[in-house]
Protein backbone atom coordinates (compact mmCIF):
# COMPACT_ATOMS: atom_id res chain seq x y z
CA UNK A 1 0.00 0.00 0.00
CA UNK A 2 1.39 3.17 -0.76
CA UNK A 3 1.16 6.25 1.47
CA UNK A 4 2.92 8.95 -0.01
CA UNK A 5 1.99 10.59 -3.04
CA UNK A 6 5.63 11.53 -4.27
CA UNK A 7 6.82 8.23 -4.47
CA UNK A 8 5.78 5.58 -7.03
CA UNK A 9 4.75 2.01 -6.56
CA UNK A 10 5.36 1.25 -9.90
CA UNK A 11 7.99 -1.69 -10.46
CA UNK A 12 9.41 -0.66 -13.48
CA UNK A 13 10.02 2.97 -11.74
CA UNK A 14 11.57 0.94 -8.58
CA UNK A 15 14.10 -0.90 -10.97
CA UNK A 16 15.11 2.19 -13.28
CA UNK A 17 16.30 4.30 -9.92
CA UNK A 18 17.82 1.44 -8.15
CA UNK A 19 19.53 0.40 -11.39
CA UNK A 20 20.73 3.95 -12.01
CA UNK A 21 21.30 4.97 -8.38
CA UNK A 22 24.22 7.19 -8.00
CA UNK A 23 27.19 6.19 -5.93
CA UNK A 24 26.43 7.93 -2.74
CA UNK A 25 22.85 5.94 -2.59
CA UNK A 26 24.43 2.70 -3.91
CA UNK A 27 26.91 2.85 -0.66
CA UNK A 28 23.62 2.98 1.58
CA UNK A 29 22.18 0.18 -1.03
CA UNK A 30 24.89 -2.15 -0.43
CA UNK A 31 24.66 -2.33 3.41
CA UNK A 32 25.70 -5.49 5.02
CA UNK A 33 24.55 -7.06 8.38
CA UNK A 34 26.24 -7.23 11.35
CA UNK A 35 27.76 -10.46 12.91
CA UNK A 36 25.81 -11.07 16.17
CA UNK A 37 28.13 -10.00 18.68
CA UNK A 38 28.69 -6.66 17.08
CA UNK A 39 25.05 -5.99 16.65
CA UNK A 40 24.92 -6.17 20.42
CA UNK A 41 27.91 -4.51 21.00
CA UNK A 42 26.86 -1.23 19.03
CA UNK A 43 23.05 -1.93 18.44
CA UNK A 44 22.74 -1.62 15.32
CA UNK A 45 21.53 -3.92 12.62
CA UNK A 46 23.86 -3.37 9.18
CA UNK A 47 26.40 -0.82 8.41
CA UNK A 48 27.76 0.09 4.41
CA UNK A 49 30.64 -2.32 3.02
CA UNK A 50 34.20 -0.76 3.39
CA UNK A 51 37.22 -1.60 2.32
CA UNK A 52 39.21 -2.85 5.17
CA UNK A 53 36.04 -4.28 7.02
CA UNK A 54 36.67 -8.12 7.32
CA UNK A 55 33.42 -10.44 6.21
CA UNK A 56 32.26 -13.73 6.32
CA UNK A 57 30.07 -15.33 3.26
CA UNK A 58 26.85 -16.82 4.42
CA UNK A 59 25.66 -17.87 0.95
CA UNK A 60 26.56 -19.14 -2.54
CA UNK A 61 29.14 -21.07 -3.64
CA UNK A 62 32.01 -19.76 -1.06
CA UNK A 63 29.72 -20.34 1.67
CA UNK A 64 31.81 -20.45 5.38
CA UNK A 65 34.74 -18.30 3.86
CA UNK A 66 36.37 -15.17 5.57
CA UNK A 67 38.31 -12.46 4.78
CA UNK A 68 39.28 -8.77 4.08
CA UNK A 69 37.19 -6.47 1.86
CA UNK A 70 39.98 -5.62 -1.12
CA UNK A 71 37.70 -3.34 -2.74
CA UNK A 72 33.77 -1.95 -3.10
CA UNK A 73 33.24 -2.09 -6.60
CA UNK A 74 30.31 0.26 -6.50
CA UNK A 75 29.47 0.33 -10.03
CA UNK A 76 28.79 -3.51 -10.72
CA UNK A 77 27.19 -3.85 -7.40
CA UNK A 78 29.99 -6.37 -5.80
CA UNK A 79 32.43 -6.55 -3.53
CA UNK A 80 35.84 -8.18 -3.77
CA UNK A 81 37.50 -10.33 -0.97
CA UNK A 82 41.07 -10.54 -1.02
CA UNK A 83 40.57 -15.00 -0.63
CA UNK A 84 38.19 -15.28 -3.11
CA UNK A 85 39.58 -15.63 -6.62
CA UNK A 86 39.44 -17.86 -9.28
CA UNK A 87 41.52 -18.51 -12.44
CA UNK A 88 40.57 -16.46 -15.93
CA UNK A 89 41.00 -18.65 -19.02
CA UNK A 90 44.44 -16.62 -19.46
CA UNK A 91 45.42 -17.87 -16.13
CA UNK A 92 45.22 -14.86 -14.59
CA UNK A 93 44.19 -14.72 -10.97
CA UNK A 94 41.00 -12.48 -10.67
CA UNK A 95 38.62 -11.62 -7.45
CA UNK A 96 34.88 -13.09 -7.54
CA UNK A 97 32.50 -10.29 -7.18
CA UNK A 98 30.22 -10.34 -3.83
CA UNK A 99 27.17 -9.65 -3.35
CA UNK A 100 27.11 -7.28 0.24
CA UNK A 101 23.99 -9.50 1.03
CA UNK A 102 25.56 -12.56 0.85
CA UNK A 103 28.14 -11.49 3.46
CA UNK A 104 27.78 -10.80 7.34
CA UNK A 105 30.75 -8.02 8.49
CA UNK A 106 33.14 -10.18 11.46
CA UNK A 107 35.34 -7.14 12.25
CA UNK A 108 34.99 -3.19 11.32
CA UNK A 109 37.40 -1.00 10.54
CA UNK A 110 36.76 2.16 12.53
CA UNK A 111 37.61 5.89 12.33
CA UNK A 112 36.25 8.66 13.75
CA UNK A 113 33.83 8.75 11.28
CA UNK A 114 32.11 5.74 11.41
CA UNK A 115 32.23 5.54 15.28
CA UNK A 116 29.75 8.62 15.05
CA UNK A 117 27.85 6.93 12.73
CA UNK A 118 27.26 3.85 14.96
CA UNK A 119 26.39 6.09 17.75
CA UNK A 120 23.97 8.06 15.60
CA UNK A 121 22.02 4.89 14.90
CA UNK A 122 23.00 2.94 17.65
CA UNK A 123 21.13 5.76 19.78
CA UNK A 124 17.83 5.66 17.50
CA UNK A 125 17.52 2.35 17.77
CA UNK A 126 17.86 1.85 21.84
CA UNK A 127 15.42 4.98 21.80
CA UNK A 128 12.83 2.61 19.81
CA UNK A 129 13.37 -0.36 22.14
CA UNK A 130 11.71 0.74 25.13
CA UNK A 131 9.13 3.14 22.98
CA UNK A 132 5.46 2.99 24.33
CA UNK A 133 6.33 0.72 27.48
CA UNK A 134 5.67 2.19 30.72
CA UNK A 135 7.90 1.33 33.65
CA UNK A 136 7.35 2.26 37.58
CA UNK A 137 10.17 4.32 37.75
CA UNK A 138 8.92 6.49 35.20
CA UNK A 139 5.52 6.70 36.87
CA UNK A 140 4.52 9.96 38.87
CA UNK A 141 4.44 8.81 42.25
CA UNK A 142 0.29 8.76 43.58
CA UNK A 143 -0.32 12.44 45.49
CA UNK A 144 -0.80 11.39 48.51
CA UNK A 145 2.34 10.64 48.67
CA UNK A 146 3.53 13.59 47.28
CA UNK A 147 3.53 15.93 50.99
Amino acid sequence: MKFSPRVSSSRRKSRKAHFSAPSCERRILMSASLSSDLKNKYNVRSVPVRKDDEVMVVRGTFKGREGKVAQVYRRNWVNHVECITRENVNRATVNVGIDALKVVTTKLKLDNDRKALLDRKGKGRSAEKGKGKFVNEDMAPPLQEVD
